[in-house]
């Protein structure tokens, strides 16, 4: 897309309008959507053990690329940005799902160069120009320079640009949805707010600044995710929970997930396949024991599938009677050698889990999360 006229600027009818001192973002000249390869299973078993020898790797991909904070359909590597920006605003108008529908609509995640350059310069997730990204681009990813590339860094200033507009929107006077005024400032630039009063009719530059508004603000619901779980008390099983309940509306992705967080997964010929096809090799997210083993790490190391799980913590039983949360729990078809499925205690009879391809990470009932008959075990790391 391309910037509007402006007085002695462009003529013609761009599709994207800049204002002056606006935004200066623009959209995609064939933009799409970023699909991660699969990956063949020898290559993931390195990877994963490569992550497990580094504790300062696991450690640092916790904190910078936690939790979900209420997102779905995210890519794992903006997660954590999206929800630090919105955090470190103060307006209650600024959530992770618009900041979500908004860096879809202007780049739909993507961070190539080829594909996330437009013809008028705007360079990123974020799609900034230079000018502004000289604004409000900073090093947030601290790995010693500012990009609009970095993913980081491009959602950090996007956020921090995106909560002072709706601080001028809020204080401007003007009527309407104080989030359509602050997009429509982003996109046309503020002086463009305060020319028409509000956000800019339909008839300016095409509608292009009209119908963005419109776009973001109908396509956050996509990304509305599950609120994070609400756990009280401390513990290594209350931290735990808290840490894998921070990505609760991340797909299920067989053979997916690390101590890092989540990773696309890959198919054995049983499992991973969704209509027939193998969904796990191109799905970002974890399975049921790798949520757990990413819960404990690295406090404690547990091993990568369920039954090693078990193995390793079967010397600590817990009765169903005296779950605590983070306990974890087993459900098998045949005795120790026959664990399928793990879960963690999420208290009040509930579970958190990743319960199977297709779905979601999520809290359910212990009596109804699994088939109440192949319930086996539980055990407390």
């Amino acid at each position: 897309m391309t910037k509007s006229s402006v007085p002695g600027g462009r003529r013609g009818r761009p599709r994207h309008p800049i204002g002056e001192g606006g935004s200066a973002l623009k959209g995609l000249v064939g933009a799409a959507v970023v699909v991660v390869g699969g990956l063949v299973l020898p290559v993931v078993v390195l990877v994963g053990i490569a992550l497990m020898d580094s504790d300062a790797k696991a450690a640092g991909a916790t904190a910078a690329g936690g939790g979900g904070g209420g997102l779905r359909n995210v890519p794992a590597a903006f997660r954590s940005w999206i929800v630090a920006a919105d955090a470190a605003c103060g307006e209650p108008e600024l959530t992770p799902a618009l900041l979500a529908s908004q860096l879809w609509h202007e780049s739909r995640f993507e961070t190539s160069r080829a594909r996330a350059t437009s013809r008028v310069g705007a360079q990123g997730p974020a799609q900034f120009m230079p000018g502004t990204w000289s604004t409000w681009g900073r090093d947030a990813d601290g790995n010693g320079r500012a990009s609009p590339w970095d993913v980081g860094d491009a959602v950090t200033a996007q956020g921090r640009m995106m909560c002072s507009l709706l601080g001028q929107a809020k204080s401007s006077g003007y009527g309407g949805d104080p989030r359509a005024l602050a997009l429509a400032g982003y996109n046309a630039g503020w002086g463009r707010v305060e020319q028409f009063g509000g956000v800019p009719p339909r008839s300016f530059a095409g509608g292009e600044t009209y119908d963005y508004v419109r776009a973001i603000l109908a396509g956050t619901a996509r990304f509305q995710g599950p609120g994070p779980l609400r756990i009280a008390g401390s513990g290594a099983g209350a931290d735990a929970l808290r840490r894998a309940g921070a990505w609760r509306g991340t797909p299920y992705s067989w053979g997916g997930g690390s101590p890092a967080g989540p990773s696309t997964g890959f198919c054995d010929g049983v499992n991973g396949y969704a209509g027939g096809a193998c969904s796990a090799r191109s799905t970002v997210g974890f399975d049921c024991s790798s949520l757990v083993q990413y819960a404990y790490w690295p406090s404690r190391r547990l091993p990568r599938v369920a039954a090693a799980q078990y193995e390793a913590t079967s010397d600590r039983p817990v009765s169903r009677a005296v779950l605590r949360p983070g306990d974890l729990l087993f459900w098998s078809r045949g005795g120790a050698g026959g664990i399928y499925h793990v879960a963690l205690y999420a208290g009040e009879g509930a579970v958190l889990h990743a319960p199977r391809t297709g779905r979601e990470i999520d809290v359910e009932p212990l009596t109804s999360a699994m088939p109440q008959g192949d319930y086996f075990a539980a055990t407390r790391p």
